[in-house]
């Protein structure tokens, strides 16, 4: 996935889950956040971050903060990236899940949720939820950043479709050289032990970090993922 007209500036404030503003020389920009989750350790006073532009009247503001440098690392935080760098993967045949598919849908429903993708090949059909990680901390990643009623009731969604189709919960890592990634439980434990359960229930949970650039994501490899509650672990003071 590529973005056009990006620009480096600065990261001054966050005046809601929506905008923020940031300097770009002696110009204040005022930015769209395409990520609803905290982001707390990233979107800090000072913070490089990479903005892209686009003149559409039609939008309220011209500009989009897609990623942040954090130490050696950037880290991409649009939360509509995942799913199309997934959809690219999947067609390249870069995520591993235990057949070939020969059919790809975005967008299936499935009982009352929607799920991400549909996948179709061997005579075997299934689905897959996307989320996308930026939680990082000496490099454990882990998801949410923030409670999340709606993740919880994707699980349960893949939880109840297992009988009758290969089910998967792909954690899309936006960084690269992690360690590996586990759910948050300080964060959302009810989300985190429904993770574990659904582990144990059939649903595949996988994690993948990225290639990111200042105007380019891509999946990349896999990372381990560990599900237990091994340490009451706040990764965001870590």
């Amino acid at each position: 996935m590529k973005y056009k007209s990006v620009l480096k500036a600065e990261f001054l404030y966050r005046k809601n889950r929506f905008i923020s503003y940031c300097k770009k020389g002696s110009k204040i920009l005022e930015v769209y956040v395409p990520n609803t989750g905290r982001c707390k350790e990233l979107l800090l006073e000072g913070t490089k971050v990479f903005v892209t532009y686009n003149d559409n009247k039609k939008r309220k503001t011209s500009y989009t903060l897609i990623a942040v440098v954090k130490g050696e690392k950037i880290i991409n935080i649009d939360s509509q990236a995942p799913n199309q760098v997934v959809e690219e993967a999947l067609l390249q045949n870069k995520i591993n899940l235990g057949f070939k598919y020969s059919k790809i849908k975005r967008e299936y429903t499935h009982g009352d949720s929607r799920f991400d993708f549909y996948l179709e090949g061997q005579g075997k059909k299934a689905l897959m939820e996307v989320k996308g990680v930026t939680l990082e901390n000496n490099g454990i990643v882990a998801f949410p950043d923030a409670p999340t009623k709606r993740g919880l009731k994707h699980i349960k969604g893949l939880i109840d479709s297992s009988e009758d189709y290969l089910t998967y919960i792909l954690f899309v890592i936006q960084m690269k050289d992690v360690e590996f990634f586990t759910p948050n439980y300080v964060t959302d434990k009810n989300f985190s032990k429904e993770l574990l359960r659904a582990s144990k229930t059939g649903v595949k949970v996988l994690a993948y970090d990225s290639y990111v650039e200042r105007n380019k994501i891509e999946i990349a490899d896999s990372v381990p993922v560990v599900l237990e509650e091994k340490w009451n672990l706040d990764l965001q003071e870590r």
